[in-house]
């Protein structure tokens, strides 16, 4: 839905949302994959994994919430 609003209406985003999301996004993306692919079993993602990505997820989310609000 953003992707259709952006297109009917582009709204301006500083070049550091980009830097700081597009990499951490991409990090997150390949370590799904690795996750997800199963290099050393079944592909699928054990709990110790899935921890990972919560504790990424939460953490990532944490870091944003208190840079916007903390300022």
């Amino acid at each position: 839905m953003v992707g259709i609003a952006g297109v009917i209406h582009p709204m301006a985003v500083a070049q550091e949302v980009f830097s700081r999301d597009v990499l951490i996004m991409a990090a997150l993306t390949v370590s799904l994959f690795v996750f997800g692919y199963g290099f050393r079993g079944p592909g699928r993602i054990n709990r110790f994994e899935g921890a990972v990505l919560l504790a990424s997820y939460i953490g990532y989310t944490t870091y944003l919430v208190t840079t916007v609000f903390g300022s």
